[in-house]
């Protein structure tokens, strides 16, 4: 058994790993999208929500919980949060890329995204690593913002025209 101040360091480690992670992917993704829509040219990458989301969904599952399991070495560690970072910028391209939805399909794309999320998370709970599961919650909380922002917009919208 580890001295409790190994275990505490390990446990505020693990709890900042996967905050960060929920951060890359709900605050990083989309303003690294919204910081170079001028430069890279997004347009030509296809992102249909119906087929992003569940593929996002399991790549974020794969990248969570497969670091849970097995002890990997950092280039690997790097590569996969790499390979999260790219998903995540594909995930917010129907949100916030050149070739949007409406406002009601963003809504709702973001409101089934959120809980999606969630699930690699709520496995961490389940395995007993609650602190770093709901680190990774708490990190992911940007994208209920971000859905009800979009709904907030896509009422406000409906109305003017309404008008």
């Amino acid at each position: 058994m580890a001295p409790p101040e190994e275990e505490l360091q390990d446990m505020t480690g693990g709890i900042v790993h996967m905050g960060a992670m929920g951060l890359l992917v709900s605050v990083a993704a989309p303003v690294l999208v919204l910081a170079t829509r001028e430069r890279v040219p997004w347009r030509r990458v296809p992102a249909p929500p119906a087929a992003v989301l569940p593929g996002f969904v399991v790549l974020h599952g794969i990248v969570t919980i497969v670091p849970a399991h097995w002890h990997l070495p950092a280039p690997v560690d790097g590569l996969l949060h790499a390979v999260l970072l790219a998903g995540a910028v594909v995930f917010w391209l129907p949100v916030v890329g050149p070739r949007r939805p409406g406002e009601a399909a963003r809504a709702v794309y973001l409101f089934l995204a959120g809980p999606s999320l969630d699930l690699a998370a709520i496995y961490l709970i389940i395995q007993g690593d609650s602190a770093g599961g709901l680190a990774m919650i708490v990190g992911m909380l940007p994208i209920g913002l971000a859905a009800m922002a979009v709904t907030w917009r896509w009422i406000t919208e409906e109305e003017r025209h309404a008008w």
